[in-house]
């Protein structure tokens, strides 16, 4: 679908509830069950590589995802790994869990659409950057379990992607009203009643995703609010955001975001290291762009 499509559907009558919202997607829409089994398996202290491996292998396609990660230039493993055993063993629980959300994620942008500056491709490729900016991060402040950055990045704008799945005539409405210096909370409240955020944690909490990534969906435009569990995982997405944004990957097409002077301190950055971030980004990217594939 073109932003040309649809022209004649006029937005009337009040905007669902957001409880409206949150029942239709729990009712018709689920995530993949390999994707809820590898989280599950993830989580257990006592599972091991072969608990993994047995999951794994029933889905041929994220098997050869594992596979390519493993040999990828971001593992930089000397010798090609063949085995899933070993490529599990070798990547962790965390990065495989990773892969296997961002595959089952993948799929909701196959069809791609334009909606005046907004693309689902684009989003895709901001979600993966900022997972894989936040993981950067995380890593560098030494936080740790810094996966867990990677998988709050990549669904941190979930509600974005329930908008334009189930409201999506005032989701059009709402992009088309869009122009710089406004902010996209303000608009989504306006034209929907709320903003992705408080949609997508609600999302968030019916699938049971890990506390921290919940947290980040909520508060990752304003992490300094948040003072639960995996606070600084937070902050990393909320910075990654903004990184990413200002070099030109947005979720919407535009740059609507401020930098988070406060969460840059928390975090212990300077205004040198965020240019050094920015710029090793780029390097990052290029050695994870098998994740964006879809």
């Amino acid at each position: 679908m073109t932003q040309n499509d649809n022209t004649d559907i006029l937005v009337t009558g009040p905007p669902p509830s957001i409880d409206a919202v949150v029942r239709q997607v729990t009712e018709i829409t689920t995530l993949p069950q390999i994707a809820l089994k590898v989280i599950e398996v993830a989580k257990d202290p006592d599972a091991g590589a072969a608990d993994l491996k047995a999951v794994v292998e029933g889905d041929p396609a994220l098997s050869a995802r594992v596979l390519r990660m493993v040999n990828s230039a971001a593992c930089g493993v000397r010798t090609t790994v063949n085995n899933l055993h070993q490529a599990i063993s070798y990547l962790g629980f965390g990065q495989v869990r990773n892969l296997a959300m961002t595959a089952s994620v993948s799929n909701i942008f196959q069809d791609d659409e334009e909606i005046g500056t907004y693309r689902r491709s684009t989003l895709w490729r901001h979600l993966i950057s900022v997972g894989v900016c936040a993981r950067l991060i995380a890593s560098r402040c030494r936080i740790p379990n810094f996966e867990d950055a990677f998988l709050a990045g990549l669904l941190h704008d979930l509600g974005i992607i329930i908008e334009d799945q189930q409201v999506q005539a005032r989701f059009r409405e709402m992009i088309l009203d869009l122009h710089e210096g406004t902010s996209l909370s303000a608009q989504e409240k306006e034209w929907l009643g709320f903003n992705h955020c408080s949609l997508g944690a609600r999302i968030a909490e019916s699938w049971e995703f890990p506390p921290t990534v919940r947290a980040a969906i909520r508060f990752h435009h304003e992490s300094q609010q948040y003072k639960g569990e995996g606070a600084d995982i937070v902050r990393c997405v909320e910075v990654a955001n903004v990184i990413c944004t200002l070099k030109g990957i947005t979720s919407v097409g535009m740059r609507l975001v401020e930098p988070p002077l406060e969460t840059f301190r928390a975090l212990g950055f300077q205004k040198e290291d965020i240019i050094i971030l920015a710029t090793d980004l780029n390097q990052e990217l290029e050695m994870n762009r098998n994740l964006f594939e879809t």
